[in-house]
Protein backbone atom coordinates (compact mmCIF):
# COMPACT_ATOMS: atom_id res chain seq x y z
CA UNK A 1 0.00 0.00 0.00
CA UNK A 2 1.38 3.88 -0.91
CA UNK A 3 1.51 6.41 1.46
CA UNK A 4 1.74 9.96 0.38
CA UNK A 5 4.97 11.20 2.15
CA UNK A 6 6.97 14.34 2.27
CA UNK A 7 10.51 13.10 1.26
CA UNK A 8 12.62 13.92 4.11
CA UNK A 9 10.03 11.85 5.89
CA UNK A 10 10.37 8.71 3.59
CA UNK A 11 13.91 9.20 4.34
CA UNK A 12 13.45 8.51 8.01
CA UNK A 13 10.89 5.55 7.89
CA UNK A 14 12.95 4.06 4.90
CA UNK A 15 16.21 4.14 7.38
CA UNK A 16 13.82 2.53 9.90
CA UNK A 17 12.24 -0.13 7.83
CA UNK A 18 16.16 -0.84 6.32
CA UNK A 19 16.88 -1.68 10.35
CA UNK A 20 18.75 1.71 11.49
CA UNK A 21 19.94 1.04 14.76
CA UNK A 22 21.00 4.59 15.73
CA UNK A 23 20.34 8.13 14.47
CA UNK A 24 22.64 11.00 14.71
CA UNK A 25 21.85 14.52 13.34
CA UNK A 26 21.86 18.02 13.70
CA UNK A 27 18.99 20.44 11.91
CA UNK A 28 19.81 22.41 8.71
CA UNK A 29 17.18 23.30 6.08
CA UNK A 30 16.00 21.81 4.25
CA UNK A 31 16.47 18.31 5.73
CA UNK A 32 15.61 19.76 9.18
CA UNK A 33 12.49 17.08 8.79
CA UNK A 34 14.34 13.81 8.81
CA UNK A 35 15.50 14.97 12.34
CA UNK A 36 12.58 15.96 13.73
CA UNK A 37 10.93 12.66 12.00
CA UNK A 38 14.00 10.34 13.53
CA UNK A 39 13.06 12.34 17.07
CA UNK A 40 9.75 10.67 16.94
CA UNK A 41 10.04 7.36 15.83
CA UNK A 42 13.26 6.10 17.09
CA UNK A 43 12.31 6.34 20.48
CA UNK A 44 9.23 4.62 20.50
CA UNK A 45 11.19 1.89 18.82
CA UNK A 46 14.18 1.46 21.55
CA UNK A 47 16.49 2.58 19.02
CA UNK A 48 18.58 5.72 19.26
CA UNK A 49 18.55 9.41 18.89
CA UNK A 50 20.59 11.99 18.91
CA UNK A 51 20.22 15.53 17.99
CA UNK A 52 24.22 16.53 18.10
CA UNK A 53 25.57 19.93 19.32
CA UNK A 54 27.11 20.47 15.74
CA UNK A 55 27.61 18.43 12.46
CA UNK A 56 31.40 17.57 13.63
CA UNK A 57 29.46 16.15 16.89
CA UNK A 58 26.90 14.07 14.94
CA UNK A 59 29.29 12.63 12.36
CA UNK A 60 32.40 11.68 15.45
CA UNK A 61 29.19 9.89 17.12
CA UNK A 62 28.18 7.85 13.64
CA UNK A 63 32.03 6.83 13.28
CA UNK A 64 31.20 5.69 17.34
CA UNK A 65 28.04 3.98 16.69
CA UNK A 66 29.64 2.12 13.53
CA UNK A 67 32.28 0.24 14.86
CA UNK A 68 30.26 -1.47 17.58
CA UNK A 69 28.55 -2.97 14.34
CA UNK A 70 25.20 -1.17 14.70
CA UNK A 71 23.28 -0.13 11.49
CA UNK A 72 23.49 4.06 11.84
CA UNK A 73 22.93 7.07 9.04
CA UNK A 74 23.08 10.67 9.56
CA UNK A 75 21.56 13.25 7.40
CA UNK A 76 22.23 16.79 6.65
CA UNK A 77 22.96 19.61 4.01
CA UNK A 78 25.45 21.54 2.28
CA UNK A 79 27.36 23.53 4.71
CA UNK A 80 26.95 20.55 7.28
CA UNK A 81 28.61 17.40 4.94
CA UNK A 82 31.51 20.43 4.36
CA UNK A 83 32.24 19.88 8.19
CA UNK A 84 31.65 16.15 8.23
CA UNK A 85 34.41 15.56 6.01
CA UNK A 86 37.79 15.07 8.59
CA UNK A 87 35.35 12.25 10.05
CA UNK A 88 34.06 10.90 7.05
CA UNK A 89 37.56 10.72 5.80
CA UNK A 90 38.46 8.67 9.10
CA UNK A 91 35.82 6.49 8.88
CA UNK A 92 36.46 5.39 5.43
CA UNK A 93 40.01 4.02 6.12
CA UNK A 94 38.45 2.52 9.44
CA UNK A 95 36.34 0.04 7.40
CA UNK A 96 33.21 1.04 9.26
CA UNK A 97 29.61 0.85 7.55
CA UNK A 98 27.30 3.75 7.91
CA UNK A 99 24.86 5.87 5.07
CA UNK A 100 25.00 9.60 5.19
CA UNK A 101 22.38 11.47 3.30
CA UNK A 102 22.81 14.77 2.01
CA UNK A 103 20.38 17.07 0.57
CA UNK A 104 22.04 19.43 -1.13
CA UNK A 105 20.77 23.76 -1.28
CA UNK A 106 22.22 26.87 -3.02
CA UNK A 107 26.14 27.65 -2.39
CA UNK A 108 28.77 28.11 -1.84
CA UNK A 109 28.85 29.44 1.04
CA UNK A 110 25.84 29.74 3.53
CA UNK A 111 23.92 30.35 0.67
CA UNK A 112 20.20 29.51 0.73
CA UNK A 113 17.84 26.66 1.18
CA UNK A 114 16.84 26.32 -2.58
CA UNK A 115 17.37 23.01 -4.58
CA UNK A 116 21.07 22.49 -5.96
CA UNK A 117 23.62 20.50 -7.29
CA UNK A 118 26.60 22.03 -6.53
CA UNK A 119 27.85 19.58 -4.13
CA UNK A 120 28.61 17.01 -7.00
CA UNK A 121 32.79 17.54 -6.47
CA UNK A 122 32.02 17.42 -2.78
CA UNK A 123 30.28 14.12 -2.87
CA UNK A 124 31.91 12.14 -6.06
CA UNK A 125 35.55 13.09 -5.90
CA UNK A 126 36.11 12.11 -2.59
CA UNK A 127 35.13 15.34 -0.13
CA UNK A 128 37.95 14.58 2.64
CA UNK A 129 41.77 14.46 2.57
CA UNK A 130 43.52 11.43 1.04
CA UNK A 131 42.50 8.61 -1.45
CA UNK A 132 39.37 7.37 -1.19
CA UNK A 133 35.56 7.60 -3.05
CA UNK A 134 32.42 7.09 -1.18
CA UNK A 135 29.28 5.30 -3.07
CA UNK A 136 27.43 7.81 -4.01
CA UNK A 137 23.35 6.96 -5.09
CA UNK A 138 21.42 9.92 -6.25
CA UNK A 139 17.29 9.33 -6.92
CA UNK A 140 14.93 11.70 -8.65
CA UNK A 141 11.83 10.54 -7.23
CA UNK A 142 10.58 9.88 -3.61
CA UNK A 143 10.17 6.64 -4.53
CA UNK A 144 13.26 5.66 -5.89
CA UNK A 145 14.90 7.88 -2.61
CA UNK A 146 12.54 5.17 -0.91
CA UNK A 147 14.60 2.49 -2.33
CA UNK A 148 17.95 3.41 -1.88
CA UNK A 149 18.03 4.39 1.26
CA UNK A 150 16.87 0.79 2.25
CA UNK A 151 19.78 -0.24 -0.35
CA UNK A 152 22.53 1.73 0.99
CA UNK A 153 22.36 0.05 3.98
CA UNK A 154 23.19 -3.30 2.32
CA UNK A 155 25.74 -1.90 1.00
CA UNK A 156 27.54 -0.43 3.51
CA UNK A 157 27.69 -3.85 5.13
CA UNK A 158 28.95 -5.85 1.98
CA UNK A 159 31.89 -3.01 1.54
CA UNK A 160 32.23 -2.25 5.14
CA UNK A 161 32.08 1.83 3.71
CA UNK A 162 30.28 4.56 4.18
CA UNK A 163 27.46 5.05 1.49
CA UNK A 164 26.01 8.34 0.25
CA UNK A 165 22.59 9.54 -0.71
CA UNK A 166 22.63 12.41 -2.22
CA UNK A 167 18.83 14.86 -3.29
CA UNK A 168 18.04 18.41 -3.13
CA UNK A 169 15.33 20.48 -1.60
CA UNK A 170 13.19 19.77 -4.23
CA UNK A 171 13.31 15.70 -3.55
CA UNK A 172 13.42 16.58 0.47
CA UNK A 173 9.84 18.98 0.45
CA UNK A 174 7.94 17.29 -1.86
CA UNK A 175 5.25 15.12 -1.21
CA UNK A 176 5.02 11.98 -3.47
CA UNK A 177 3.15 8.35 -3.21
CA UNK A 178 5.39 5.91 -1.94
CA UNK A 179 5.47 2.26 -1.01
CA UNK A 180 7.81 0.76 1.70
CA UNK A 181 9.19 -2.39 2.84
CA UNK A 182 8.03 -4.10 5.92
CA UNK A 183 9.83 -3.12 9.00
CA UNK A 184 12.53 -5.34 10.00
CA UNK A 185 14.49 -5.15 13.53
CA UNK A 186 17.47 -3.54 13.82
CA UNK A 187 20.16 -5.58 11.65
CA UNK A 188 22.89 -7.16 13.54
CA UNK A 189 24.74 -9.70 10.78
CA UNK A 190 28.04 -11.68 11.89
CA UNK A 191 30.73 -8.75 11.66
CA UNK A 192 33.63 -10.10 13.71
CA UNK A 193 35.52 -7.19 13.09
CA UNK A 194 33.05 -5.29 15.65
CA UNK A 195 33.86 -3.52 18.76
CA UNK A 196 31.28 -5.40 20.78
CA UNK A 197 33.90 -6.74 24.07
CA UNK A 198 37.00 -8.81 23.84
CA UNK A 199 36.07 -11.41 26.67
CA UNK A 200 37.43 -14.70 24.78
CA UNK A 201 38.80 -13.61 21.65
CA UNK A 202 41.61 -11.29 20.75
CA UNK A 203 40.88 -7.93 20.75
CA UNK A 204 39.91 -5.82 17.91
CA UNK A 205 41.35 -2.62 16.92
CA UNK A 206 39.12 0.42 14.34
CA UNK A 207 41.47 2.94 13.53
CA UNK A 208 42.83 4.98 10.58
CA UNK A 209 46.07 5.73 12.44
CA UNK A 210 49.03 3.96 10.73
CA UNK A 211 52.38 6.04 11.84
CA UNK A 212 54.83 3.60 9.64
CA UNK A 213 54.82 5.16 6.17
CA UNK A 214 54.60 0.68 4.76
CA UNK A 215 51.96 -0.35 7.24
CA UNK A 216 49.30 2.85 6.16
CA UNK A 217 50.12 2.00 2.23
CA UNK A 218 48.85 -1.70 2.93
CA UNK A 219 45.96 -0.43 4.30
CA UNK A 220 45.28 2.07 1.12
CA UNK A 221 45.96 -0.58 -1.01
CA UNK A 222 42.98 -2.45 0.96
CA UNK A 223 40.98 0.78 0.18
CA UNK A 224 41.58 1.13 -3.04
CA UNK A 225 40.88 -2.92 -3.60
CA UNK A 226 37.29 -1.94 -2.26
CA UNK A 227 37.01 1.05 -4.08
CA UNK A 228 37.51 -1.11 -7.85
CA UNK A 229 34.82 -3.64 -6.37
CA UNK A 230 32.51 -0.81 -5.81
CA UNK A 231 33.52 -0.02 -9.31
CA UNK A 232 32.42 -2.91 -10.76
CA UNK A 233 29.68 -4.31 -9.33
CA UNK A 234 27.32 -0.92 -8.56
CA UNK A 235 26.90 0.93 -11.92
CA UNK A 236 23.76 2.20 -11.93
CA UNK A 237 21.72 4.21 -14.23
CA UNK A 238 18.48 4.68 -16.05
CA UNK A 239 17.57 5.66 -19.65
CA UNK A 240 14.11 7.04 -21.05
CA UNK A 241 13.36 7.12 -25.02
CA UNK A 242 16.65 6.48 -26.06
CA UNK A 243 16.08 4.35 -29.30
CA UNK A 244 17.11 6.42 -32.17
CA UNK A 245 18.27 9.22 -29.89
CA UNK A 246 20.81 11.25 -32.43
CA UNK A 247 20.19 14.15 -29.07
CA UNK A 248 21.89 12.97 -25.32
CA UNK A 249 20.71 14.53 -22.25
CA UNK A 250 22.16 13.65 -19.79
CA UNK A 251 21.07 14.89 -15.85
CA UNK A 252 20.36 13.22 -12.78
CA UNK A 253 18.47 13.79 -9.53
CA UNK A 254 15.98 16.79 -9.78
CA UNK A 255 17.50 18.43 -13.18
CA UNK A 256 17.13 14.42 -14.70
CA UNK A 257 13.16 14.22 -13.72
CA UNK A 258 12.93 17.92 -15.38
CA UNK A 259 14.75 16.76 -18.23
CA UNK A 260 12.22 13.59 -18.63
CA UNK A 261 8.95 15.81 -19.01
CA UNK A 262 11.00 17.75 -21.44
CA UNK A 263 12.41 14.72 -23.55
CA UNK A 264 8.98 13.21 -23.71
CA UNK A 265 7.49 16.60 -24.65
CA UNK A 266 10.12 17.00 -28.05
CA UNK A 267 9.73 13.36 -28.86
CA UNK A 268 5.77 14.18 -29.72
CA UNK A 269 7.32 17.70 -31.29
CA UNK A 270 9.80 15.05 -34.09
CA UNK A 271 12.43 15.30 -32.13
CA UNK A 272 14.84 12.39 -31.36
CA UNK A 273 16.64 12.94 -27.72
CA UNK A 274 17.03 10.87 -25.07
CA UNK A 275 17.50 10.89 -20.92
CA UNK A 276 20.36 9.20 -19.71
CA UNK A 277 20.18 9.79 -16.26
CA UNK A 278 23.06 8.46 -13.84
CA UNK A 279 21.79 6.95 -10.67
CA UNK A 280 25.55 6.14 -9.16
CA UNK A 281 27.17 9.09 -9.60
CA UNK A 282 30.42 7.63 -8.07
CA UNK A 283 31.07 4.65 -9.91
CA UNK A 284 29.65 7.03 -12.70
CA UNK A 285 28.80 5.17 -15.44
CA UNK A 286 31.37 5.60 -17.90
CA UNK A 287 31.06 2.78 -19.87
CA UNK A 288 27.73 2.49 -20.93
CA UNK A 289 27.80 6.34 -21.62
CA UNK A 290 30.78 5.61 -23.76
CA UNK A 291 28.84 3.48 -26.10
CA UNK A 292 26.23 5.70 -26.34
CA UNK A 293 28.24 8.38 -27.29
CA UNK A 294 29.61 6.42 -30.31
CA UNK A 295 25.93 6.00 -31.92
CA UNK A 296 25.16 9.74 -30.91
CA UNK A 297 25.22 13.23 -32.47
CA UNK A 298 25.66 15.35 -29.29
CA UNK A 299 25.43 15.30 -26.20
CA UNK A 300 23.58 18.27 -23.64
CA UNK A 301 24.28 18.13 -19.72
CA UNK A 302 21.63 19.72 -17.83
CA UNK A 303 22.71 20.57 -14.16
CA UNK A 304 21.51 22.83 -11.11
CA UNK A 305 24.96 23.99 -11.01
CA UNK A 306 27.96 25.47 -13.37
CA UNK A 307 28.43 22.19 -15.04
CA UNK A 308 30.06 20.01 -11.87
CA UNK A 309 28.88 16.71 -13.62
CA UNK A 310 30.20 17.33 -17.10
CA UNK A 311 33.76 17.04 -16.62
CA UNK A 312 32.40 12.87 -16.12
CA UNK A 313 30.63 13.07 -18.86
CA UNK A 314 33.73 14.19 -21.59
CA UNK A 315 35.75 11.76 -19.98
CA UNK A 316 32.85 8.88 -20.27
CA UNK A 317 32.82 10.04 -24.47
CA UNK A 318 36.29 10.83 -24.65
CA UNK A 319 35.27 14.11 -26.41
CA UNK A 320 34.18 12.06 -29.84
CA UNK A 321 31.13 14.66 -30.11
CA UNK A 322 30.05 18.10 -29.13
CA UNK A 323 28.97 18.39 -25.38
CA UNK A 324 26.91 21.91 -24.36
CA UNK A 325 25.36 22.69 -21.10
CA UNK A 326 22.42 23.77 -19.46
CA UNK A 327 22.10 24.76 -16.01
CA UNK A 328 20.97 26.83 -13.42
CA UNK A 329 22.33 27.76 -9.90
CA UNK A 330 22.13 29.40 -6.69
CA UNK A 331 18.63 27.46 -6.29
CA UNK A 332 16.94 28.58 -9.42
CA UNK A 333 15.05 25.00 -11.13
CA UNK A 334 14.53 25.75 -14.41
CA UNK A 335 10.99 24.55 -16.49
CA UNK A 336 10.73 21.26 -18.62
CA UNK A 337 9.90 24.27 -21.19
CA UNK A 338 13.13 25.89 -20.63
CA UNK A 339 15.19 22.57 -20.81
CA UNK A 340 12.85 21.52 -24.19
CA UNK A 341 13.95 25.17 -25.86
CA UNK A 342 17.70 24.26 -25.10
CA UNK A 343 16.86 20.89 -27.27
CA UNK A 344 15.26 22.87 -30.10
CA UNK A 345 18.80 25.66 -30.03
CA UNK A 346 20.77 22.14 -30.55
CA UNK A 347 18.87 20.49 -33.56
CA UNK A 348 17.85 23.42 -36.07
Amino acid sequence: MKVLMKGNEAIGEAAIRAGCDAYFGYPITPQTEVLEYMSRRMPKLGRAFVQAESELGAINMVYGAACTGTRVMTTTSSPGYSLMQEAVSYIALSFVPCVIVNIMRGGPGLGNIQPAQGDYFQMTKGGGHGDYHLLVLAPATVQEMVDLIVEAFDLADKYRQPVTVIADGLIGQIMEPVAFPELKAPQRPERPWALTGAKGREKNIITSLYLGAERLEQENIRLQATIRQIEENEVRYTEYMMEGAELVVVAYGTAGRIVQTAVKQAREEGIAVGLFRPISMFPFPYARLKEIASTAQQILVVELSAGQMIEDVRLASCDQLPISFFGKMGGVVPLPDDVLAEIKKLVK
